[in-house]
């Protein structure tokens, strides 16, 4: 557990110079940063260790060594005001993007979530998808899983990286406990899930939008600070987005602090934990070359 006045260490390329080490205590925990109009990073750490321009996605250290953030963000025009995304929320994003890159080629059907106690981490089995190789092999909400492949199983990107490079129709070996009693199943990749219709499907029942992407030639006509967008083609009467004012014809950009510049975007925001929790979440649509926003609430989130 993180306090405040413990002593952490920031490394960094800071203005260039390879392998710069700062030292200096946490200031706060949870704190809210607006780094633009656009992005706003949230339950940041916020450390008095110098980070510089360089530093960003260098790690932030305990006195024992462990990596406890990823430096993010510097308030600008202050001394000593410095923040670090937490380490735990880093590996469960980078489980949700490990995990769309395994869908393109197999699936596994198990949908978990990391349980962090003060002992450590392990990872549960919330569901199991409909006819998936995880309910073929038998998982049940409730399950902990404890090793894939003899791989041990701490957080979910643990079970993503054992699924990487794995074809359909190869077994991986899953140790589990259930009940308090450890057992072993085989579980057969099968062919990847239709992410598309799934994203489709999914984004008309919670947000109330049918959307399409923009060709990026088309959307640089628009002169927008954007990266991309979805082009909105229909609008459920009486869904969120509705209620919010969204129209055909107008382009989605972004969701809380991520871009939507495809549906596997919106897929992934929908799916992610910190937007479960964010709620009422902030959007962010172009209208008639205006950059217009508001605040949605969600039913999957509640």
């Amino acid at each position: 557990d993180l306090m405040p006045g413990e002593t952490v260490i920031a490394v960094g390329n800071a203005y260039g110079y390879e392998h710069t080490v700062t030292t200096g205590i946490i200031s706060a925990l949870h704190r809210s940063v607006q780094v633009s109009d656009f992005q706003k990073y949230g339950n940041l750490i916020q450390t008095d260790a110098s980070i510089n321009p360089g530093n960003s996605g260098g790690p932030l250290l305990n006195i024992d060594g462990d990596m406890i953030g990823i430096n993010v963000a510097v308030r600008v025009g202050a001394q000593g005001i410095g923040f670090a995304l937490p380490v735990d929320e880093a590996m469960e994003v980078a489980a949700g993007l490990m995990s769309a890159d395994n869908l393109g080629r197999v699936s596994h059907g198990i949908v978990g979530k990391t349980v962090y106690e003060p002992e450590g981490s392990h990872v549960v089995v919330e569901k199991t998808l409909a006819d998936s190789p995880a309910e073929k092999a038998g998982l049940v909400a409730g399950d902990t899983l404890l090793a894939a492949a003899d791989r041990p199983i701490q957080r979910l990107i643990d079970l993503e990286r054992a699924m990487i490079g794995r074809a359909v129709g190869e077994e991986v070996e899953l140790q589990i406990d259930r009940g308090g009693k450890q057992t072993t199943t085989s579980l057969v990749l099968g062919e990847p899930l239709g992410t598309r219709t799934t994203s489709t499907n999914r984004v008309w029942e919670d947000l109330g939008l049918k959307l399409a992407d923009i060709p990026s030639n088309v959307f640089r006509s628009y002169r927008s600070r954007y990266r991309g967008g979805l082009k909105v083609l229909s609008v459920r009467p009486d869904s969120p987005a509705a209620e919010q004012g969204i129209r055909r014809g107008d382009v989605l950009v972004g969701m809380h602090k991520w871009e939507t510049i495809s549906e596997d975007n919106v897929l992934f925001i929908l799916s992610c934990a910190e937007f479960k929790a964010t709620q009422p979440f902030k959007f962010y649509i172009l209208r008639n070359g205006e950059t217009l926003y508001g605040n949605m609430r969600v039913a999957c989130a509640e």
